[in-house]
């Protein structure tokens, strides 16, 4: 692919959006991206929350929450298609983002993601605003 031979590469000698996971984050950093995360995401600045977000996922070793993470991440990416006015891609990665957000909440994932799932919906199907970033208030 063009795009792919123009890439920044990371590890391994995949393009850096692939590049494979690293060891476990302190919890301090942890917190630290993700208050960045949600700040960035909540003033539409949804490529950098993108960034944020998959350096946390990126140091995550159980698959269910990673794929909660993922789901996080596409959300950015299908918001910033839905701002560039890319159709295509706000449906095709808006999909695939709710299909990784479904279920309950995860104990192990300190942002709310069952009222920002139902609210991501909304917003790709042209139904209001896009979802805020928060931490959940119960954990």
């Amino acid at each position: 692919m063009r795009s792919e031979r123009y890439a920044v590469r990371g590890k391994a000698g995949l393009p850096a959006h692939r590049s494979p996971r690293t060891a476990h984050m302190k919890p301090e950093d942890r917190r630290h991206y993700l208050e960045n995360a949600c700040d960035l995401f909540n003033a539409g600045e949804f490529w950098l929350a993108h960034e944020a977000l998959e350096t946390v996922w990126r140091s995550i070793i159980k698959e269910n929450e990673a794929q909660a993470f993922q789901g996080l991440i596409q959300a950015a990416a299908a918001l910033l298609h839905r701002e560039r006015g890319n159709r295509h891609g706000t449906v095709v990665v808006g999909a695939a983002a709710l299909a990784k957000l479904a279920g309950p909440q995860l104990p192990e994932v300190e942002l709310e993601t069952v009222h920002f799932r139902t609210q991501l919906a909304r917003a790709l199907a042209g139904e209001g605003d896009p979802p805020r970033l928060e931490f959940r208030t119960d954990a």
